[in-house]
C-alpha cells in the first residue's frame, strides 16, 4: 500500500520553517560579515533568536506553532540538516592539502594528541567537582564526569570549515593543519562518546570497544586500497561536464555518510574521507564543483547552522548556580583546548603566532557538541541545566574563534605553497589530460 504525501499543514509549516530560517540566517550572516565576522556566526544567532531563548519565550504560541514540539515535523528538518552537514563536510575534505599533511603529518598529530587529552584529563577532573554542584545523583558521578571529559575534548569540523571559508583561510597551512587535527580529535571523541553511551546504558563491553576500534581501521584501509581507485573511476565515467562532476560528487559524499554511519560510526568521518579521496584524484578539477559548493555555502549550510541554534535555552542561565557552573566549565573548556593545540603546535616547532590561530581554530566547538549535549540529555547523562551548560560552550567557543583567527592570521605571512593552493582553487577548469 502506497504511504500517503505530506500532509497539508505539515508541508505549510515545513516551507515555513525553511524559508524563515534562511532569510534570517542569510540576513545575520550578511550583517556579520559588515562588521568583519566571519558569516557562521550571524546564522549560529539565527537559530538562538528563534529558539526558546527568544522568539519562544517572548511569543511561545505563535513559536509552538512554527516550530511545533512534534519529532516527525522536526525529523524534516534534521534531514534536511544532515545532508547539509554531510555536503559541507565533504567540500572540506576536497580542499585538504595532502601534499602538506604527508610533510607535516607529525605536526597534525601532535597538535590533535595534546588538544585531545589535555581538555579530555581536564574535562574529567573538574567533572566530579562539578556533579555535586549542580545535583548529579551519586551512582552517576562517574558517567556524568568521563562524559564532560569527552565534551570538552571534541572540536566541530563543520563550524571550523564554514568559518575558515568565510574567512578565506582554508587554503592556508594553518587551516589545513586545524583540518587535520580536528578530524582526529573528532573520529576520537565519537570513540569515547560511543563508549561512555554504553556506559549510561550499563552496556559496555570490551568486545564492543573493540569492534568500534576495528570499524575505524577497516575504514581507513578501504579508502585507501579500494576508495581511491573507485572514485577516480567514478570522477571518469561521469564525463568532462560540471552537472556529472557536481552529480557524481554529491553521490559519493552521501553514499560515504551512510557507509560509516552503516558502521557505527559517525556519517560525516565518511563524507570528509570521501571528499579528501575526491580532493586528491587526479580526475578531479575543483572549478567543475563551483555550483555545488555556491548551494552548500548560500543555502544549505546558513541553514544547517540555523537550525543547530534552535535547540539552544540560554533562558535556564538566569539561575546563579547554573550561571557559575557554565563560567567554570567555559573557562576550562577554552583554556585546555587552547593549551592543548599551543603546546602540540609549539612541539612541531610552529611560530607563536601559528600555534595560537590553532588554539583559537580547534576551540570552535558548535553544532558537534551540541550534538554531543543532545546524546547526554537523551541517555539521561545530563538534565536540562548541565545541557544549557554544555550548548553555552559551543556557542561561546564558536563566536570568539573568528576574531582570535583573524588577529593571529594577520602576523602569519604567506607561504609559496598557500599561494599555489589559492590559484588552483580559483584557476580555470583545465581537463583531467592537460593537468597530467
Amino acid at each position: 500500500m502506497p504511504v500517503a504525501p505530506l500532509a497539508s499543514h505539515d508541508l505549510l509549516i515545513f516551507l515555513l520553517q525553511v524559508g524563515i530560517l534562511l532569510l534570517l540566517a542569510r540576513f545575520l550572516g550578511h550583517l556579520a560579515a559588515r562588521f568583519s565576522m566571519p558569516a557562521v556566526i550571524g546564522e549560529l544567532l539565527a537559530g538562538v533568536i528563534l529558539g526558546p531563548s527568544l522568539f519562544g519565550w517572548i511569543t511561545p504560541d505563535l513559536a509552538r506553532w512554527l516550530l511545533p514540539n512534534e519529532p516527525a515535523q522536526m525529523h524534516l528538518l534534521d534531514a534536511v540538516g544532515q545532508i547539509a552537514v554531510l555536503l559541507l563536510v565533504g567540500l572540506t575534505g576536497i580542499e585538504m592539502d595532502l601534499a602538506l599533511l604527508r610533510r607535516r603529518g607529525g605536526t597534525a598529530l601532535r597538535v590533535s594528541v595534546a588538544g585531545l587529552v589535555i581538555p579530555l584529563i581536564l574535562g574529567i577532573a573538574l567533572g566530579y567537582p562539578l556533579a555535586r554542584l549542580v545535583g548529579v545523583a551519586p551512582e552517576g558521578t562517574q558517567v556524568f564526569a568521563l562524559f564532560l571529559g569527552v565534551a570538552m575534548c571534541v572540536s566541530a569540523i563543520p563550524v571550523i570549515a564554514k568559518t575558515l571559508m568565510d574567512m578565506n583561510l582554508i587554503h592556508r597551512n594553518v587551516g589545513q593543519l586545524t583540518l587535520a587535527a580536528g578530524m582526529v580529535d573528532d573520529a576520537v571523541g565519537w570513540f569515547l562518546l560511543s563508549v561512555v553511551s554504553a556506559m549510561a546504558m550499563g552496556s559496555v563491553t570490551g568486545a564492543g570497544i573493540a569492534v568500534s576500534a576495528l570499524s575505524l581501521v577497516l575504514v581507513a584501509v578501504v579508502a585507501v586500497l579500494i576508495g581511491r581507485p573507485l572514485v577516480g573511476r567514478i570522477l571518469r565515467l561521469s564525463g568532462r561536464s560540471d552537472q556529472g562532476t557536481v552529480a557524481a560528487t554529491t553521490i559519493m559524499i552521501l553514499l560515504s555518510g551512510a557507509a560509516t554511519h552503516a558502521l557505527g560510526l559517525e556519517a560525516i568521518l565518511g563524507a570528509f574521507i570521501c571528499g579528501i579521496l575526491i580532493g586528491s584524484s587526479r580526475a578531479f578539477t575543483r572549478a567543475r564543483i563551483s555550483a555545488l559548493r555556491t548551494v552548500v555555502v548560500a543555502f544549505l549550510a546558513p541553514l544547517f547552522f540555523a537550525m543547530a541554534g534552535l535547540r539552544i535555552d540560554l533562558t535556564a542561565l538566569a539561575e546563579p548556580a547554573v550561571l557559575a557552573a557554565a563560567a567554570l566549565v567555559l573557562l576550562i573548556a577554552i583554556a585546555g583546548k587552547f593549551a592543548g593545540a599551543y603546546i602540540g603546535g609549539r612541539m612541531s616547532r610552529l611560530t607563536h603566532w601559528e600555534s595560537l590561530a590553532l588554539g583559537a581554530g580547534m576551540n570552535a566547538r558548535g553544532v558537534i557538541e551540541v550534538i554531543v549535549a543532545m546524546v547526554g540529555l537523551r541517555l539521561g547523562v545530563l538534565d536540562t541545566d548541565t545541557y544549557t551548560i554544555i550548548v553555552l560552550v559551543a556557542v561561546v567557543t564558536s563566536l570568539m574563534a573568528p576574531p582570535i583567527l583573524r588577529a593571529t592570521m594577520r602576523k602569519v605571512e604567506y607561504t609559496a605553497d598557500e599561494q599555489l593552493r589559492l590559484h588552483d582553487r580559483t584557476a580555470t577548469p583545465v581537463s583531467p589530460a592537460e593537468r597530467d
